[in-house]
């Protein structure tokens, strides 16, 4: 059975792309989009800034057809500014507004924003209620399992952003203070999503970073769908690998080094496109390691290709490592 944001079918088990600060732009996004990634999220977009003009902030909004359904993702600490920001997303045409509830870095949280919410829920919930009531769009969440080990709440706190509204929740199995580090916890994310309460997606976000462990907590914890983060940065084909085995229980062929020379190729193509060729060239300089992790004696590629600023240089020795690694085994 299909599910559901709002009445935007998202496919039977939807497979997000998590909202990436400096990576899920639209040069990236359309890479995971073509391999197989049902929702997109942009980088989370400080409600501050939008509210300011701020171009920084304003260059974010940039969605484009080939992505949808697409949320844009905005943080901020005072209610009133994300109210306006909501305003001011609603206008870009997303399908969705996303509220980030869940980014730990500490010069987010130590101003009451991101996970640093996470410490004063009836704020968070009236910033909830405030935003679903600012649009006709679909209200998503992403968020933690709470602030530290003695404030998990995520399954009331889930209750009661359902009951102000919101469409679909995304929860990553950490807390706040582990950040990135330890396992994901994914047995609260299961309680949320078994709540009978609970009538709105649940989608799970935290170490999916393969097929088989795909296929493990879609059957164990009931989740409506997974978010993928870190997995797919340089790794794009990480979508259609995890459909094709949920649907056959085989793998697909990984890919060769032609076709990653060939994608990092493309996505330099479309950063210069989106961003200007300064920019463009400078911001793909932290993807190459992803792309070509793995290789053995690659280092002096990898510092070729991070210290050059000139597009058809690196263009030409993208070309050299097909040739050189060409038909190297992952």
């Amino acid at each position: 059975m299909s599910v559901k944001i709002g009445n935007i079918d998202v496919g039977e088990f939807p497979l997000l792309l998590a909202p990436m600060e400096d990576v899920s732009d639209p040069p990236f996004r359309a890479l995971c989009k073509e391999n197989g990634a049902d929702v997109m999220y942009t980088e989370f977009i400080s409600s501050e800034g939008l509210i300011r003009h701020a171009e920084k902030s304003k260059i974010k909004l940039d969605i484009y057809e080939y992505e949808r359904p697409i949320g844009i993702q905005i943080f901020g600490n005072n209610i009133d500014s994300m109210r306006q920001a909501t305003e001011i997303c609603q206008a870009a045409k997303p399908e969705f507004i996303d509220i980030n509830y869940g980014c730990p870095v500490k010069k987010v949280t130590k101003k009451g924003a991101g996970a640093g919410i996470l410490r004063d829920i009836p704020k968070m919930v009236s910033m909830t209620k405030e935003i679903v009531k600012a649009t006709n769009l679909p209200v998503t969440v992403k968020t933690r399992l709470g602030w530290d080990e003695n404030s998990k709440y995520i399954v009331e706190v889930a209750e009661r952003l359902q009951d102000v509204g919101i469409q679909a929740i995304s929860i990553h199995g950490r807390t706040r203070k582990q950040m990135y580090k330890g396992e994901a916890d994914w047995t609260l994310i299961g309680e949320v999503k078994n709540n009978p309460r609970m009538k709105i997606p649940v989608f799970g976000n935290g170490d999916v970073d393969s097929p088989e462990k795909t296929k493990e907590l879609k059957e164990k914890f009931g989740v409506d769908g997974v978010m993928i983060g870190r997995a797919s940065i340089g790794y794009p084909w990480i979508f259609n690998e995890i459909k094709y085995f949920l649907k056959t229980g085989e793998h697909l062929s990984k890919p060769t080094i032609e076709d990653r020379v060939n994608v990092c190729k493309r996505h330099l193509l479309h950063s210069i496109k989106w961003k200007g060729e300064i920019l463009g060239v400078a911001e793909m300089k932290r993807h190459y390691t992803n792309y070509f992790r793995g290789i053995t004696n690659f280092k002096k590629y990898r510092i070729q290709l991070v210290t050059s600023n000139d597009p058809q240089e690196i263009e030409s020795l993208l070309t050299q490592i097909s040739d050189k690694f060409s038909g190297y085994r992952f």
